[in-house]
This record gives C-alpha cells, structure tokens and sequence, in this order.
C-alpha cells in the first residue's frame, strides 16, 4: 500500500468522525425522543388495559381486580386496595377535602357564599372531578393514580394548613408524594408532586407525568341557559394570550406549546390549575362537553403533562385557584409579579374585547368600585352610573339633537322640493334639490348619525360589564332579589314551541319595563325626525318591532342590565323633552336662512354626493334614449 492509499483512508475516516460527530443529536432532540418512547408505552399500556378490560367483563368486580393487579401490578400491589375517607383542609374563604384515594382534591367549597338555592356554593364533590396521574413502572405497566390509595402524613402543628399524601411501594422507603398547602385567608391551594426513591421501581425513560384532570360544573346561578353562555374552558399559553374554547357548544383543542394555566370557568367561579416555575403543561389535549343534565352546565377535560424528576431532586409545583370571578381579586394576584410571570386571570372575567374591554376596565370598573366602598345599594349605583354616562354622552346627544332639529325646522321646504318633483322619473333631481337645500342651509342628514356612532363603544361596553359585574350576584333592588339574573313577574312550567327556547318560561318585569319606555321613545323619535322626505314601505312598523324584538332577545338576561337600559331610556326620554322646549327653533331657522345668503363651502362628501348623482342622472338619460331605440 503506498503513501497516497494511505492518506486517502485517513482522510475518508477523519470525514466519516465528523460527519458522525457534526450529525449527532442535541439534547433537545434526545428529550424528544426520549419523551416519544415515553408517551409509545403509554399507548402500549392502555390497548393491554382495554384489551384485559373485556378480558374481565363478564366476571365479577372482585375476581376482575383480583385478575387486573396481578397482571398489572408489582411494585404498587399494596395500594390498590383500602379504605376511601379523606381529610380537610380549610381557612377563611375555602373547605377543601383531600381524599386518601387518588390523594386528590375531591371536594371544594367558598365559605362567602351561596347557591341561588341558598345552599353553599360547591365547585365539585367526589363523583364530579378526576385528578390522575399515570405512573409508567419499569417493566411499562401504567398505574392511575386515581385508583390507588393514598397514606396521609401531616407535620404537627400543620392540621388544617397542609398534609402529604404518599402512594407508597411495596419497599416502602419509595414512594409518590403530593403535598397540599393551603395559604392562609386565600383562594390558592399548592400542589407539590414529588418521586422518592422511584428510580428503578418507574421506567428510567420517565421524564413527564401524564395528567387527566375533569370536572362537572354545576349549575350555581338561577338562569342556566343564561349562565351557560358565560361558563368556558379558558387556558393560557407560556408567554402568549389567554384563549378558551367555545362556550356555545361541545369543543375540542390541542394547543401549539406549552400551558401556564388550565381554568374551569362557571360564570362567577372557577377553579383554575396554575402549572408553576415556568416550565408549564405539555401536550395539551382539551375539551368541552355541554351538559343537559339538570344542576350540571358543562364537562371539561384536560389531559397534559407536567415535568417530573425521576431522581427525586426538584418537585413539580403546582397550584390551585378556587376563586370567584371577581376582576379586581383576579387582577391583585398578578401585582408582584414580573411580566413574564404574570398568569392574567382577570381575563377570564367577560369584559369584551379590544375596544370595549379597555372602556370597561379603565371608565366603568373605576367608577363602578368607587361607589362601591361608599354605596352599599347596587340597584343606586347602577342609577348614578347611568346619570355619569349621560352627562358624558351630553354634548354628543346635545350635537345629535341639534342635528335633527335643523331637518325639522326645514321639514316645510323640503315638501316644496317634492311637490315641485312629483314622480319616480325625477327622484334624482328631487334628491338633489333637497340635498343642496340642506348645504346651502348648512345642515347635513349624517350629521345626527356621527353622534350616535361615537355613543355606542360606551354602550356596548356597557352589555359586555353588566352580566359580569361579580358584585351584582346576590344583591337585591326593589322587586329584584338578585340583579345578576333574571327577575321575573311570571314564570311557568309548560314548554312551548318558540317561545320557551328563545324567550324563556317567565318574563322579566325590568325587561318588560325597558320595552315599553323604548316603544315610547321610538314613537317620540320618529315624530320628532319627521324631515318630509319619503320613507321606505314598512319602515314605520320595523321601527316598532325593534324594541319587542330587543325583549325576546333580554328576557333571560341580568336585571341589573335591563334595569340600566331602562334608566337610560327614560333619562333619554326626558333630553329630547328639555330639548324641545328650551331650543328655539324659530331662531334656528333665522339662522340656516342666513347660512343660504353665505357663500357655500362643499365639503368633500357633498362633492363626491353631488358627483354620484350626476353620475345616476347620466345612467337614467342613457336609459330612456334606449327604451326610446
């Protein structure tokens, strides 16, 4: 072999060490594979368990868990069987239960506050909520959790406070420990999971911890249908926006990247599951199922994973937020925290979004817990703050009015305009006379529009706070017992076609009330816009249903919203009196007479009016020389 053979070998070797070395996995790729193998036994364990599970059908319970523990079990033999008792937990706000089987939370309920039975508001008993974890055993056998039994150990002086729940092995000395904190005068419950002792007895490959965490929600408030809209699985990613799935029907959703958070939101509470450190839940796999069962409004379901250690040195943490949906609590619990860190929760808490959402919370929400410290009757604030919206909206409304009182005044003039264009040949020249009258005169028919259309951020902003407003629920004004719901002047049983599904089998007195001062007002309005010119066939009659359709739509909707609605009408009602007869239009009229003599400055939408009807005029011409043809 001579010198070139030889150096040709060392070269196609130091290429073949490198390439190998340059095309090695990262780390990060070596987690995923890891984590790969990790879910593959997952699914393998789950088709054995299925599989066995119709294995076992026919037989009875006892011989199929005495069949399913010497199949799957060996190390957790010990654990699958004992007694189901559980242990509180509780402080000022909340009771919290942890049951020895599944060393789960199986029961949660805010002291503060009530059903609309009275009873007190429980997010969920046993039946109605799973917490499991899947442990995956060396030789890939799974065990859920939620079917072993937990041995409870609690440090002295901590009764009440925290307790660790231990799914031990039958060595002994290793163990899955859960470990429950409560803080004292809060909402918040920590969940510290941590292995001890589990390398070798849990698959080497186990870098994650699959979690399935379910829950039923109960109907809390007296409308269900109403409160259902407002009841949704919300879920944040690490670092991004806070999203939900559609509370209208059953969804599902698998999230691109990790979550920080998991919320099971009712329409004033939720329990939420805070995933702790940064690191968040993987593999998100969420759904929501509507429920039709009586006392129940909606399923959710989330299956993720949460980092585990193996060797037992870092804990997972989480935490628990079983909280009413009040914005400013939510908001308090980001106020120490760095922005990266930050959860958002007060976004679960409807306020609209963009727009809307920014004039609720920084115009309304101020204004609304303000009197709050001061006014304990929410049924006077809503009236303040109705008057407070008004004086704001005044000269928008004064500018709208003023608007509408010019096309009056030249209501007699504009008659002339059609008496002297009598025809549907001449509607372009009688739209165009009209229309120079009204620049000449230095009135415009959008004029009045403008006003309005600045109004409505403020007024729909308005629909979005009402139903809500968490200070609402349970309080009372004059016949309304609770102005976060309905209140009804009739109520019944028998379901009637259209009417029960869009309307309800009650009708609410507040609603009621708003239709009537809204018929009146439109009626008002309508002789009050009169300008002279001709209205499309069937516009008046539209007019007038507007307002009974506004009350189908309603019937179901807070008293607290109706009632400002109602408010609001009846304030409008008595501007556009106070304007008719303090606004001499005589005076008015002088003035848009004096306007005609002035030299005239078209605007640009004059212009561009101007230059569309000459444009139809010429189309109209071109027409009849055809038909002439």
């Amino acid at each position: 072999m001579d010198k070139n053979t030889v150096i040709g070998f060392a070269l196609i070797g130091l290429v073949l060490v490198g390439f190998s070395w340059l095309s090695r996995p990262t780390e990060e790729q070596l987690a995923i594979e890891r984590q790969q193998r990790h879910q593959d036994s997952l699914a393998i364990v789950e088709r054995e368990n299925k599989a066995m599970e119709l294995v076992y059908t026919q037989k009875e319970s006892t011989s199929f868990t005495v069949a399913r523990t010497e199949k799957v079990t060996s190390p957790f033999a010990e654990v699958l069987t004992g007694e189901d008792t559980y242990l509180t937990l509780e402080n000022e706000k909340i009771e919290v239960r942890i049951s020895h089987k599944g060393g789960r939370v199986s029961y949660v309920r805010l002291k503060e506050y009530d059903n609309y039975k009275g009873e007190p508001v429980v997010l969920f008993e046993e039946k109605e909520s799973i917490f499991d974890f899947t442990l995956v055993t060396a030789d890939k056998r799974a065990i859920p959790t939620k079917d072993a039994y937990f041995r409870a150990v609690q440090e002295p002086g901590e009764e009440g406070k925290s307790i660790s729940m231990r799914l031990e092995t039958n060595e002994g000395n290793a163990y899955l420990e859960i470990t429950y904190k409560l803080a004292e005068g809060d909402y918040r419950l920590a969940c510290i999971v941590r292995g001890i002792g589990l390398n070798g007895i849990l698959s080497p490959e186990t870098e994650s911890l699959a979690l399935v965490w379910q829950q039923d929600v109960r109907q809390q408030e007296k409308g269900k249908k109403f409160e259902d809209r407002y009841a949704g699985l919300f879920y944040r990613i690490v670092g991004g926006d806070v999203d939900n799935l559609s509370e209208a029907q059953d969804a599902s959703e698998e999230p691109e990247g990790r979550l920080q958070w998991i919320g099971f939101k009712d329409m004033f509470f939720s329990a939420v599951l805070v995933a702790d450190g940064g690191k968040g839940f993987g593999t998100p796999k969420l759904e929501s199922t509507v429920l039709n069962t009586n006392g129940y409004l909606k399923h959710y379901k989330a299956a993720v994973t949460i980092p585990f250690d193996l060797q037992g040195k870092e804990a997972s943490e989480l935490t628990f937020y079983f909280v009413p949906n009040k914005y400013a609590l939510l908001k308090a619990y980001d106020a120490e925290k760095e922005e990266a860190e930050k959860l958002k929760l007060s976004q679960m808490v409807s306020l609209g979004t963009s727009l809307f959402r920014w004039i609720n919370q920084y115009f309304i929400l101020p204004i609304f817990d303000f009197m709050g410290k001061y006014i304990d009757n929410y049924g006077l604030i809503i009236f303040l703050l109705t008057i407070i919206v008004k004086l704001i909206l005044f000269p928008l409304t004064y500018k709208s009015y003023i608007s509408t009182a010019k096309m009056r005044v030249l209501r007699p003039q504009v008659e002339e305009i059609n008496a002297q264009y009598l025809g549907q040949d001449k509607a372009v020249e009688r739209q165009r006379a009209t229309m120079d009258l009204y620049n000449r005169a230095g009135a415009s028919p959008m004029s009045g529009c403008v006003p309005m259309l600045l109004q409505m951020p403020i007024l729909i902003a308005l629909f979005m706070f009402f139903p809500s407003a968490f200070e609402l629920r349970h309080e009372s004004f004059l016949w309304a017992k609770d102005l976060s719901t309905y209140d009804a002047l009739v109520t019944w049983d028998a379901h009637i076609p259209l009417i029960t599904p869009y309307f309800g089998n009650h009708i609410s007195i507040f609603c009621l009330l708003m239709t009537a001062t809204q018929i009146v007002y439109t009626k008002f309005n309508m002789e009050m816009t009169a300008t002279g010119q001709q209205q499309m066939p069937g516009m008046k009659p539209m007019m007038y249903l507007m307002p009974l359709m506004m009350m189908f739509f309603f019937n179901e909707y807070a008293s607290g919203l109706t009632y400002y609605y109602f408010i609001s009408t009846l304030i409008t009602i008595g501007q556009t009196f106070i304007f008719r007869y303090t606004i001499d239009e005589e005076k008015l009229l002088a003035k848009l007479e004096q306007n005609k003599r002035k030299p005239q400055k078209r605007s640009g939408f004059m212009k561009r009016l101007e230059e569309a009807q000459k444009l139809q005029e010429e189309k109209l011409r071109q027409q009849k020389q055809q038909r002439k043809r």
